[in-house]
């Protein structure tokens, strides 16, 4: 880097490894100049996040030095950072939910004397901000009736409350509708605008060219396009993340389906509230399509699909497998029935954290012959079974005998996608299927959920990223606040933001 450049955030040979020997920073290089918007680009497992986590605190680092306005730094904790004006909006939110806006974005620096907080006072700090940026919230709203987008919104105010002057956001438009990110996108560009420091964390190219002023594109732990200017082509830039260009344009023949393999009628999942969750919803899945669910998180579709998993008991209504209505639903019986589950927390619900990968990959195989024999597991088959599909799912672990615990978060995805999709499923759930996944990993996502396809699977597609939903989907479905509100049979035909505003529910079907 050149000597005349001035940079107000300089990190120098960032090197970073991990207790399993994976190398997420290999001596790396970033520089941020003051008040810019700097677009840290890459695959899902380059080392984007383990970096800033880097800079935030939250993790240390083996060597290197990271510079703030001309004063080297070591940050021990994320209260060390935010002391010296550093923020970081993390992609899973940490913020109460039963409290208000208010009460959230002043939590630890409470207004008030002595003991009584004022929460007045706290609206009008908050709603003060709210003005200045110019942001679309409500500020006494509690923060567990938001959607995503607002909820985003809070935790940057948070940030700002507490006098954070660099922000880094890691993959903000992740869940977001098309509207949102517009709203998102404009609101970043107002924070540059008076002077806030900006560093945008995503794999999504498209929306980082948006709204970065340079970019920094790594891979495999590396800076591999430092400072790249933002008029390069998003094929150039899929070239520095990947190493070779992928594209995400899908050639999709007509389908071909066969038998009524899912049909719900009237379906209905109440909350502790008794609520409607899934609200009187009615479709047919068939053999050989894929049926695309669009929604904004938190509108029923997961619950929706925790009850076709069996997961969730239906409060009302019916489910019918293959032409059998399902009674006492349980995970193992539809199980048997052919389904297979991604679920959309592949963490909490898709692994057992603690057992091994191979443990986790072979579940399905372990009563099945050539695998058992007389009640004991035959270890060196399925041993063999779990190096097969860590090497047709790309999956990168040091040692089948790990711990999942010790995998990234995109090669726990492809473990749970590589243990659903092999068990030949009649009907496969897939939620959110390639969230935080980059993009050679989602390519090949989508490659074998067609594949599944043409074999004859029905497949339920789960998801709030609309090009996704678009370029898989034979028929979309939109579901807003637990009810469908919107069928297209001809995807094509319908474009993101119409899509966006059915799914806020701002707009409503012609009759």
């Amino acid at each position: 880097m050149s000597d005349s450049e001035e940079f107000f955030l300089e990190m120098e040979g960032i090197r970073k490894t991990y207790p399993n020997g994976v190398r997420a920073n290999k001596d790396v290089d970033f520089y941020v100049r003051r008040g810019e918007v700097h677009g840290l680009v890459g695959e899902n497992g380059a080392g984007k996040t383990t970096l800033m986590k880097v800079l935030y605190g939250l993790e240390g680092r083996d060597a290197g030095t990271v510079t703030l306005d001309g004063e080297k730094k070591r940050f021990q904790s994320p209260e060390d950072a935010i002391r010296s004006g550093i923020g970081m909006v993390h992609q899973h939110f940490r913020l109460a939910p039963g409290f208000s806006v208010a009460e959230n974005v002043v939590l630890g620096q409470e207004p008030g004397e002595g003991p009584r907080f004022d929460f007045d006072r706290a609206v009008e700090r908050t709603g003060d901000l709210v003005e200045d940026f110019q942001f679309d919230l409500d500020v006494t709203s509690r923060v567990a009736d938001l959607s995503v987008g607002k909820r985003q919104y809070a935790e940057i105010l948070r940030l700002l409350y507490q006098g954070a002057e660099t922000l880094v956001l890691d993959e903000p438009t992740a869940v977001l509708t098309p509207q949102e990110t517009e709203k998102l996108l404009a609101s970043l560009e107002r924070l540059a605008d008076s002077g806030h420091t900006l560093i945008f964390i995503s794999h999504k190219i498209e929306k980082a060219l948006a709204v970065s002023d340079v970019l920094s594109v790594m891979r495999d732990g590396e800076i591999v396009g430092e400072r790249v200017d933002t008029k390069i082509s998003q094929e150039e830039i899929s070239r520095l993340m990947v190493g070779r260009e992928v594209s995400l344009e899908v050639d999709r023949v007509p389908a071909e389906t066969g038998e009524l393999v899912l049909e719900t009628r009237n379906l209905t999942v109440r909350g502790k509230d008794e609520l409607p969750l899934v609200d009187n919803v009615s479709f047919g899945l068939q053999g050989g399509e894929i049926l695309g669910i669009a929604a904004v998180q938190g509108n029923g579709q997961s619950e929706l699909v925790e009850a076709l998993s069996g997961l969730r008991e239906p409060s009302a209504g019916e489910i019918f497998f293959r032409g059998q209505k399902l009674e006492g639903v349980s995970p193992g019986k539809v199980r048997a029935l052919g389904l297979s589950y991604v679920p959309e927390d592949r963490t909490e619900t898709g692994v057992a954290s603690e057992a091994t990968v191979t443990e986790n990959l072979t579940l399905p195989w372990v009563d099945l012959p050539g695998f058992s024999r007389s009640g004991l597991l035959q270890e060196k088959q399925l041993e063999r079974k779990s190096e097969e599909l860590i090497s047709k799912f790309g999956i990168t672990v040091s040692n089948p005998d790990s711990p999942v615990s010790s995998l990234s978060g995109g090669n726990v995805q492809k473990l749970v996608l590589a243990r659903e999709l092999s068990r030949e499923p009649k009907i496969l759930l897939a939620a959110q299927p390639t969230r935080g996944l980059d993009i050679k990993t989602k390519r090949f996502v989508w490659d074998e959920l067609l594949e599944k396809r043409s074999e004859g699977t029905g497949i339920l597609l789960v998801s709030s990223d609309l090009p996704e939903v678009r370029a898989l989907s034979d028929r979309i479905a939109v579901v807003c606040e637990g009810s469908i509100v919107a069928r297209f049979d001809e995807p094509e035909r319908v474009s993101d933001e119409d899509l966006g505003l059915f799914m806020m529910g701002t707009k409503e079907e012609k009759s």
